[in-house]
């Protein structure tokens, strides 16, 4: 009889009651791809640990706060792209953060020309 796995495995914090994780996953495994784990000593474990065999001795580790980039350092693309039906679209591309997007320009100066100057 084939075992159905979670499609989700996280970390736990309470260190008193028996692991969550899956079976075939390891103590540290989770799904979310942002969640680090650390081990650290187990407290007392609860009747429900003892009863299980197993105890959490892993818990997720503080995530770092993201350093937001000033949009005046960010490098970006201004580039017309053909789209299927022919129609031209102005195209902004942030060369940091991968993003891309179609933009309506508001003055000239927010959509400098494909071509550089002579």
């Amino acid at each position: 009889m084939a075992t159905t796995r979670a499609k989700t495995t996280t970390l736990d914090d309470d260190t008193t009651k028996p692991s969550v994780t899956e079976p075939g996953d390891g103590p540290a495994d989770t799904t979310d791809p942002t969640e680090i784990a650390t081990s650290v000593t187990p407290g007392t474990p609860s009747p429900e640990a003892i009863a299980a065999g197993t105890q959490n001795a892993v818990i997720p580790v503080a995530k770092a706060p993201v350093k937001k980039t000033p949009v005046s350092e960010q490098r970006v693309e201004h580039y017309e792209q053909a789209r299927p039906d022919g129609t031209k679209v102005r195209v902004k591309h942030n060369l940091d953060t991968g993003k891309t997007e179609i933009v309506e320009a508001e003055t000239p100066a927010e959509t400098p020309p494909t071509t550089p100057a002579a």
